[in-house]
């Protein structure tokens, strides 16, 4: 794992990394070809073109992202024909997001500009110098984050919206994990994928096998995973070095699950046949599991809106006597029934019942923590209007069980996404007209 760095300089490389994963797949302003020679088209793609400049650009930037994984030794020639697979997957979506009118205006990519220079800690200035001491102008840098934001809304609005996870799912999938012999709750697994059509012959399995059993021999012989990977798995992450990154127990592959129990960190499995072909793992880390306790707060309140009949004003002064009347002694869930505008506490006393940190909006949670238990703060503002809380009971609350059905639920939705996102692209392809000229680049 890489260090993490923290100064000025470095934040623009990282939160490319890190905010932006699909910022290496962008297409590079074309440029001129080294030798001073018209840029050669390499690949016709629909309407559009991808051109000799921008595979040289994805095509190291490829090689830069795996050489950090320790890949030093990929021909080139099949470097460049995965990034011009990666370039013409691009060139599609881009076209889809058009056809579909997804466009990204200026305030939200300033919106969006503004975000990410803040979770590095720099001020727009401080982002502008340092994209230009990485090589790159804010010109170049807004445009690739415009079509970053494109194609994650055409993503969203095509893939990940459709995307619906059950309650038998969520079961299903807990099940599954408690069966991990290993008890352990998390692997950082790389993989490699030698792929079988559908139907095979009982010769192309045995090829396979073959091919399997070859790469598992020269990695146990020491060479890199991320550098074979690259070259022969045809898994989504292979120009990653085949890295699957962390999954949760529940997560990973039946097929892999009850080896990774018995890997320790490093070792290497596989191979493991299945539909698709041969599979070898590599573990690169484990996680093991811890309660999670939280603290929690029984609270009630009582809201009064501001709209066009009612002013801020108003509003603070009616919350005002209604808060003098509480201190006076009058039943705050009797006045809470009978003024409060949040309909669905308001029928229950304006009780909010136990809330869990995050539950409810910033400003109203820092009130309620800052009161001690049967506390009542004086009037407040959020975005919904003026409220008044009081803090009933606090309870050290075990949601083990509530963190692993959401955090199955959000793995689910990944799963169910990612294989989705694969057939939306193969689709794109298959109905797009492609040509490729690479042995004619030269």
């Amino acid at each position: 794992m890489g260090t993490e760095h923290k100064t000025k300089t470095s934040a623009p490389f990282f939160l490319l990394l890190l905010l932006l994963p699909l910022l290496s797949s962008l297409i590079p302003e074309p440029a001129a070809a080294e030798d001073g020679l018209m840029d050669r088209i390499v690949a016709i793609v629909n309407d559009d073109v991808v051109l000799q400049s921008e595979l040289q650009d994805e095509t190291a930037a490829i090689r830069s992202k795996l050489e950090q994984a320790g890949a030093t030794d990929i021909p080139e020639d099949e470097l460049q024909k995965r990034a011009l697979d990666r370039l013409i997957l691009y060139k599609l979506q881009i076209e889809e997001a058009k056809k579909l009118g997804i466009s990204i205006d200026d305030e939200t990519l300033l919106s969006a500009m503004n975000n990410i220079a803040a979770q590095n800690g720099l001020t727009m200035d401080e982002l502008a110098e340092a994209l230009e001491k990485e090589g790159m102008s804010v010109d170049k840098y807004r445009e690739q984050l415009r079509e970053e934001i494109t194609l994650q809304r055409l993503r969203n609005r095509e893939v990940i919206s459709r995307i619906q996870v059950t309650k038998a799912e969520v079961d299903n999938y807990l099940a599954h994990a408690e069966q991990n012999p290993g008890g352990r709750e998390a692997y950082h697994i790389r993989h490699i994928l030698i792929a079988t059509p559908d139907g095979a012959s009982s010769e192309e399995i045995a090829k396979a096998r073959k091919q399997a059993v070859d790469i598992l021999q020269r990695l146990k012989k020491g060479e890199n995973f991320a550098a074979l990977a690259s070259r022969y798995s045809a898994g989504r992450q292979a120009l990653d070095g085949g890295d699957l990154g962390w999954l949760e127990a529940g997560q990973v592959p039946s097929l892999f699950l009850s080896e990774l129990a018995e890997m320790e960190r490093g070792d290497v499995r596989g191979p493991f046949h299945a539909a698709s072909g041969f599979h070898i793992i590599k573990l690169e880390d484990y996680k093991g599991g811890d309660r999670n306790i939280i603290k929690q707060t029984h609270a009630r309140h009582i809201l009064i809106r501001t709209d066009e009949l009612t002013s801020d004003d108003d509003a603070r002064n009616r919350l005002e006597q209604l808060y003098q009347r509480i201190k006076g002694g009058e039943d705050f869930a009797a006045l809470a029934r009978a003024h409060s505008d949040d309909k669905g506490s308001a029928i229950k006393g304006g009780d909010l019942g136990w809330v869990s940190p995050g539950n409810l909006v910033p400003k109203f949670e820092e009130v309620m923590d800052a009161l001690p238990v049967g506390g009542l703060s004086e009037p407040f503002r959020t975005q919904f209007g003026w409220h008044i809380v009081q803090v009933l009971e606090r309870r050290d609350f075990d949601a083990t069980d509530e963190v692993k059905r959401n955090k199955a639920k959000l793995a689910l939705r990944k799963r169910k996404a990612d294989k989705a996102l694969q057939l939306y692209l193969r689709k794109l392809r298959d109905q797009a007209f492609v040509e490729t000229h690479l042995e004619d680049r030269y």
